[in-house]
């Protein structure tokens, strides 16, 4: 009975643990998706085993279940955003490196998961939690021979050795810039500074291009919390991938969890200007575009249209696109037409005569699409009705109106 006992009691210690700490990693948007709505968790002891499974989509397209948690919500930083701040009274808990080990190889066997990610607050010292983190994904490796996908949360401040042990136990590794100025870390994270929050992702950059490890790193920046408009923020994401810091960037609304006089006050989290980040950051990973190219005297991304489509109506003079000799970097620029619709478009033409029937049995969205190309010096659209209420809707009219009668 007593054996029994204890064996209940571990377990209901473990779920206890696993409860508060897949809640407290719940805010970290490094491994998700983007643009739907999500909902603010709250602390409390739930009745379910699978408490910490999260699912992403992976590189290859499928969605993936993760066992998504942190190592301890025990911190020593007091950033004004982050529900585990040290001054914060809620629930605090701490695993082991095995009980993290355990509960991976538990769910994995019963294919509840296929891997793990696993962050944490810093707990005494950064090396002190980076070196628990190591050991967790050690005993992963090399007692249970564990296969499966481990992204390690890299800590600020750890020490390079650290770092380079974790990134050869880690299928990926990622590490938080959270705000996208040194301005806006003194006001809400003054522990925390850009030089040593861009240490890591150095590192990694130096490890990558020796081809020591298999993949750059990722980033996450926490939108609507201060008051840097999304030309900085962008800016920022441009430079890291310029400079092959970062394989991509991840955009977290900010989602209101403390009350301080150096947080905004807002009824709901921009979850919208999160979407439009995304959209943006695709542009310039994918299209060619430059952030430049998507402002002109705003600062911020329009919330009603796609930053696509926002910047062709302000561009009117680069169109209409002629689909039978357009180049593939003329094409992706057209709303509507993205790199797989392109490489389609080019290569019929290589085997015969582009038209608007051919372009409908290609599968080309021409919703938007039709309203800025011609096929064979033709438009698809005659009706200057037509345009002008397509313009109209954009509500972007006035910012593209010089251009207008070429449009039409």
């Amino acid at each position: 009975m007593g054996l029994s006992f204890q064996i209940l009691q571990k377990k209901k210690d473990l779920l206890y643990k696993l409860n508060i700490l897949s809640v407290a990693a719940s805010y970290d948007n490094s491994c998700s998706s983007s643009g739907r709505k999500r909902e603010t968790p709250a602390y409390g002891l739930k009745n379910s085993y699978l408490s910490g499974i999260y699912y992403t989509w992976g590189s290859d397209g499928r969605c993936v279940p993760l066992l998504k948690i942190l190592l301890t919500n025990y911190c020593i930083n007091n950033c004004k955003y982050c529900i585990n701040r040290r001054i914060n009274d809620v629930p605090r808990a701490i695993f082991s490196p095995e009980e993290i080990a355990y509960l991976t190889v538990e769910l994995y066997r019963k294919n509840y998961i296929e891997g793990l990610f696993l962050s944490s607050g810093i707990y005494r010292t950064p090396d002190d939690t980076m070196e628990l983190m190591i050991r967790t994904a050690s005993l992963l490796r090399k007692k249970y021979s564990f296969k499966g996908y481990i992204h390690l949360k890299l800590i600020p401040g750890a020490s390079p050795e650290l770092i380079a042990k974790a990134l050869k136990l880690a299928d990926r590794v990622s590490s938080n810039l959270e705000l996208p100025t040194e301005e806006s870390l003194k006001k809400l994270a003054p522990e925390k500074s850009l030089p040593i929050l861009l240490n890591p992702l150095k590192l990694i950059r130096e490890l990558y291009e020796n081809k020591e490890i298999k993949a750059p790193a990722s980033t996450q920046l926490i939108i609507g919390a201060t008051p840097d408009s999304d030309k900085v923020i962008l800016s920022l994401a441009q430079q890291l991938y310029a400079q092959k810091m970062v394989r991509r960037v991840y955009y977290s609304a900010y989602i209101p969890v403390n009350k301080d006089s150096d947080l905004p006050a807002i009824e709901e989290p921009p979850f919208l200007r999160e979407h439009r980040l995304y959209q943006a950051d695709w542009l310039i990973r994918f299209y060619g575009f430059q952030v430049d190219e998507l402002f002109q005297e705003e600062k911020n991304l329009d919330l009603k249209v796609d930053p696509k489509l926002s910047w062709a109506i302000r561009n009117l003079h680069f169109f209409p696109v002629e689909i039978t000799k357009a180049d593939y970097w003329e094409l992706i620029r057209v709303p509507g037409i993205g790199p797989s619709s392109a490489k389609k478009i080019i290569q019929a033409r290589k085997y015969g005569v582009i038209s608007e029937e051919v372009l409908k049995k290609l599968r080309i969205p021409l919703k938007k699409a039709k309203y800025f190309i011609t096929i064979n010096g033709k438009p698809l659209v005659d009706s200057k009705k037509e345009k002008t209420l397509f313009y109209r809707q954009t509500e972007l009219f006035s910012l593209g109106k010089e251009n207008f009668s070429s449009f039409i």
